[in-house]
């Protein structure tokens, strides 16, 4: 019979394990103002007022390979769909990162040091702006107007140029002479959110970008010989190319197979654009958070299409740009076009939902909507790792409208599980191990800090890595483990749908999946994502009668993860145990597992690849 003190401990331990179990997170006080204005719900839902800005933007740009020089004209009808009256509207100029003076990462090479980005003219509804009268602080330009009411829409006429950078290549510039990736290439308006207001974030290199869903019209001019891929669909095909190139590309559209759309024979002939000094390229892209372009006189062209949704047989055509020297490239077709396709029906199993998806042979490791800037890998997993992880940046961040530049690992983690689940299902002896051995060095050291620590916070340092890729990679990855395939995909579909085409915060996740999956999972994120910690699993004890084993596990971390214990047998065959982080949930921190054997066991060993830990010395028991 249990004393009355054991009883009062034995109800206090259930209570504190009820409560461990139903755990809310504490919420931040601007974040928890937007359930107070209900543009955001606690159960992960848009909120009857919730709200997004937008604009359309009409972009005609003439760009020189030769000088770099890009000079262009917009045309920008905002739309204020805020609450709020606007008396300011903030600009972002990526390009001036390369303007003498402004704040950047690291160094760059003397000649990419420019004045930045010009702006000649502006005028705001028909009224000429001195300016003179601009403020640009590096990356940011504030403008003032007249007060823009909720509802209304302001049009801004613009004039600008700049140089691209022929070097210092960091997600834009000069691949080579005659090639050339443009990215961020226009003044665009910033985010003004129910969050923060304006996203008044300076880019400096390292955080990457929050822009709004908008419609873009782009006329790119370039000097002939020069072929253009970019974001949206090419609407002046035949007037680009002489023939066969656009009957190629319709037929690329249409098939499985792969198509050559240009090849080094055609390349000899100097015969593949129209005849003109210059042509000017005409795309159209709706409802994106960006545009981006390359051009190349000297790149070859492979494409394919496959259907991305069974339901109503909608393709997406999948295009490789390279420079036929970089022999490894010749395969990224067939790797981009399998990406596509497990995305659509593997992982996350969401039809992909762009028309095209183009690699472009560059010297970054980059992604834009419906366009990769990727340089040449000569080993084939290499190659194959990176075009899966930039592609899957389609869903996360350009479908759902991730904030990148404060909440890094709400896309560099998607991206990351991405690749470790998609990689091995296009190449199976692939064991993709990205960000797996940086984690477990750094794990409870200064170096390692909360998943949630904002990502400007972080600077340029192993937290900025780990917190981006490896350490919410895991966190998915456990919860999809412990939920099963087919709750998880549910869950996160209801996430998705919820989500695309807006900005959604890290607590409209957190509560999706919850919701999702009805499951309260707020105790697995709050130690994995908000708390400080380390994973650390030991085999603390053996015992065993006859053929009955257990063996007890102790987790001496507070990171709940997986356990997999192997069970070596003296006759070279093993055995695999798993168990789930939901053995973890109550709080407790040794785990018991049983197996019975009918043949002698050599050795125990505890740990797989995508299970963390930072002391391995006592993973493995040999048996006496």
């Amino acid at each position: 019979m249990l004393s009355k003190k054991s009883v009062c401990l034995l109800l206090i331990l259930c209570a504190a394990m009820r409560c461990f179990a139903q755990q809310t997170l504490l919420v931040p006080r601007n974040l928890e103002a937007t359930y107070d204005k209900e543009t955001r719900s606690k159960d992960g839902r848009p909120g009857k007022n919730y709200w997004q800005n937008k604009a359309d933007y009409i972009l005609n740009v003439n760009f020189d390979p030769v000088t770099r020089q890009l000079t262009g004209t917009e045309i920008i009808r905002y739309s204020n769909n805020s609450p709020d009256t606007l008396s300011q509207v903030w600009f972002k100029l990526y390009p001036n990162l390369y303007k003498k003076g402004a704040p950047r990462i690291r160094s760059i090479a003397d000649e990419d040091v420019s004045d930045g980005v010009k702006i000649s003219s502006m005028t705001i509804n028909g009224t000429t702006k001195d300016t003179s009268q601009l403020k640009i602080n590096a990356t940011n330009m504030t403008v003032d107007i007249d007060p823009l009411a909720p509802g209304k829409s302001i049009q801004f006429n613009i004039t600008y140029a700049y140089t691209l950078n022929k070097g210092s290549h960091l997600r834009t510039g000069e691949i080579d002479p005659g090639s050339d990736f443009v990215a961020y290439f226009f003044p665009r308006i910033a985010v003004y959110d129910d969050i923060d207001g304006w996203n008044k974030y300076p880019y400096n290199g390292s955080e990457e970008f929050y822009n709004d869903f908008c419609n873009f019209k782009v006329s790119i001019a370039v000097p002939k010989n020069f072929v253009v891929w970019a974001t949206g669909n090419l609407i002046n095909c035949s007037e680009m190319f002489t023939a066969p190139y656009c009957e190629r590309i319709q037929q690329a559209a249409k098939n499985d197979s792969v198509t050559t759309i240009i090849d080094t024979t055609d390349l000899l002939k100097q015969n593949i654009t129209r005849n003109n000094a210059i042509n000017t390229w005409k795309f159209e892209a709706g409802d994106v958070t960006d545009f981006a372009f390359a051009t190349s006189d000297h790149y070859i062209w492979k494409s394919s299409s496959l259907v991305v949704d069974k339901a109503t047989g909608r393709r997406t055509r999948v295009d490789a740009a390279f420079n036929p020297a970089h022999k490894d490239y010749f395969e990224v077709i067939d790797h981009a076009r399998a990406t596509v396709q497990h995305m659509s029906y593997d992982f996350p199993k969401w039809p992909y939902p762009y028309p095209h998806e183009t690699v472009f042979d560059g010297l970054d490791q980059m992604e834009y909507p419906m366009m990769v800037n990727d340089n040449p890998l000569e080993d084939k997993a290499d190659e194959i790792e990176l075009t899966d992880h930039e592609i899957f940046h389609t869903m996360f961040p350009f479908y759902m409208g991730i904030n990148e530049t404060k909440y890094g690992w709400m896309d560099e983690g998607w991206a990351t599980i991405g690749e470790w689940l998609i990689s091995p299902m296009i190449d199976s002896s692939i064991i993709d191990k990205y960000g797996v051995e940086p984690y477990e060095k750094n794990a409870g050291t200064e170096a390692d800090v909360p998943i949630k620590t904002l990502t400007p916070q972080l600077n340029y340092t192993p937290a900025f890595f780990l917190n981006s890729y490896p350490k919410p990679a895991f966190g998915y990855l456990y919860v999809r483990d412990m939920l099963g395939d087919s709750l998880f995909t549910k869950a996160l579909h209801y996430y998705i749908d919820q989500w695309h085409g807006k900005h959604p915060m890290p607590y409209d996740f957190f509560n999706c999946i919850n919701t999702g999956s009805g499951r309260n999972l707020n105790w697995f994120w709050q130690r994995w994502f908000f708390n400080d910690g380390f994973p650390d699993l030991a085999i603390s004890k053996v015992t065993h009668n006859g053929d009955n084993y257990t063996v007890a596990i102790t987790s001496k971390g507070s990171k709940p993860v997986p356990v997999d214990l192997v069970v070596y047998y003296t006759d070279g065959t093993t055995q695999k145990i798993h168990r789930t982080i939901s053995v973890w949930e109550k709080g407790n921190t040794t785990v018991t597992l049983s197996f019975t054997a009918n043949k002698l066991v050599q050795k125990l060993e505890m740990g797989s690849t995508y299970v963390p830990d930072i002391n391995k010395a006592d993973n493995e028991y040999k048996m006496k």
